[in-house]
């Protein structure tokens, strides 16, 4: 029974249900061991009780049988769904194993169904990443995926790229004869075609993946701005200390925060100024590199205080910033105005205050993060994905100049590497070891 692999596919804690998942050929007789059932029927839920190795009752609850083929890893599977808590999962895992099964490696039971032609890569990447999902947006990118979207566009990139390598294949054949203008001109189209489609795919996927992996907003200002106010006022509770003395935050605060259908990762910051405190200074270094990282900046300014030295170094900031999403805020509105905001002309600026708990900053970024999930555009879920599609956009490039030369043998060379790298997305060529570093960033039971 060593090859059968057993784990709880639900996560640890109280809940209404657990449930425990055996995959492989023993997955049958350990269910007629544990129920007691003679009879067990696919794809049928069967109310019953379960015992231990002991014959002991464990619990009453539903199961239900796969049979091979049909079934999510394409093997037998049976699943128990007992009542929640780890207690009771854990005894029926425990009496499993008992018999031989062994424990699932995380990821295990989708690289089966990989390794069986139940799923591709690109369905397993996405049921991975759904589980992680963000926002709204991010599970119907997802669910396109799962239904074989981006699989589609492996598909018909690999044909492309295979029409052009059969043109030059037969050219080669005929290497003393000189290649036609027109079938020159078709190759040369189609492969532009496919690099400013990959170009533009690969944009959009860095454009986008705060909608995956959450959007990380980072929040600037020179000390005693309001930024700490912000933070707990976007928490509902006081995460950061709050006062009128300058230099407070002394680190970066990371916490995640639901606005609207998206959860962020929002990050305050230490107030940007010069300093002589040796902590502090570490703290502002930590905050521009917080600044580097995020997706979405918000730059708070204080509109009851002049423009001064310290604001200048924030606006030099924002201004040096390529491909952020910049917010800028005078904060404290309801006090008597004493900024100068021609300086900031350049920006639409938002007037908040804490006393209205900076409504209008949380529906722009509401309506910033809403407009980045909106359109159909297909977008890559992992650096995996966009490792290979600029690989194959490289060999396409490289290709190109011994497709000039009439050097057919290396143009098609380079447009093997490229069909190689646009394929790996869904079937790659890769050892059993990569499979194995790749699924196992799954959750266990997945």
């Amino acid at each position: 029974m060593h090859n059968s692999i057993a784990a709880i596919a639900t996560a640890h804690g109280v809940s209404s249900i657990s449930i425990i998942r055996v995959s492989g050929e023993a997955a049958l007789q350990i269910a007629h061991k544990i129920s007691h059932l003679e009879n067990i029927t696919p794809r049928y839920a069967h109310l019953t009780s379960l015992y231990n190795f002991k014959n002991e009752l464990i619990d009453q609850a539903i199961m239900i049988y796969f049979a091979a083929p049909h079934s999510f890893t394409g093997e037998e599977i049976v699943e128990f769904q007992c009542h929640g808590g780890m207690i009771v999962a854990q005894e029926i895992l425990d009496t499993i194993t008992s018999y031989g099964v062994r424990l699932a490696e995380p990821g295990e039971f989708s690289k089966r169904a990989f390794l069986n032609g139940k799923i591709d890569l690109t369905e397993a990447e996405a049921i991975s990443k759904l589980i992680e999902a963000k926002s709204v947006d991010a599970a119907k990118i997802l669910a396109k995926q799962m239904k074989g979207e981006l699989k589609t566009f492996v598909d018909e990139s690999r044909d492309a790229l295979l029409k052009s390598l059969a043109y030059s294949e037969v050219m080669i054949d005929y290497a003393e004869e000189d290649i036609p203008d027109d079938i020159m001109q078709s190759i040369v189209t189609q492969l532009d075609g496919l690099t400013q489609q990959i170009v533009h795919i690969v944009d959009a996927s860095h454009r986008r993946r705060g909608l995956i992996d959450g959007f990380k907003v980072a929040i600037i200002g020179k000390p005693n701005v309001g930024k700490s106010s912000l933070l707990n006022a976007l928490l509902s509770y006081d995460r950061a200390i709050v006062s009128d003395i300058a230099g407070t935050t002394r680190d970066t605060i990371e916490e995640q925060v639901r606005i609207g259908s998206h959860i962020i990762r929002l990050v305050d910051t230490a107030g940007i100024r010069e300093s002589v405190d040796t902590i502090e200074k570490i703290g502002i270094e930590r905050s521009l590199s917080s600044v580097e990282d995020a997706d979405v900046i918000v730059a708070l300014f204080d509109s009851s205080r002049v423009f001064d030295v310290e604001d200048e170094k924030i606006l030099s900031i924002i201004e040096a910033l390529e491909d952020k999403h910049i917010v800028v805020a005078l904060n404290k509105s309801d006090l008597e105005r004493k900024f100068d905001s021609k300086r900031l002309q350049s920006y639409d600026i938002l007037e908040v205050s804490a006393k209205k708990a900076f409504v209008k900053l949380t529906q722009k970024l509401e309506e910033l993060f809403d407009g980045i999930g909106e359109g159909e555009e297909l977008m890559l879920i992992s650096a995996r994905q966009i490792e290979a599609v600029n690989k194959a956009k490289v060999s396409i490039e490289e290709a190109k100049t011994p497709l000039m030369d009439g050097e057919l043998e290396f143009f098609s060379y380079h447009l093997q590497e490229a069909v190689k790298a646009i394929s790996s997305i869904s079937k790659p060529y890769d050892s059993e070891e990569i499979l194995d570093k790749m699924f196992g960033e799954f959750c266990l039971g997945k």
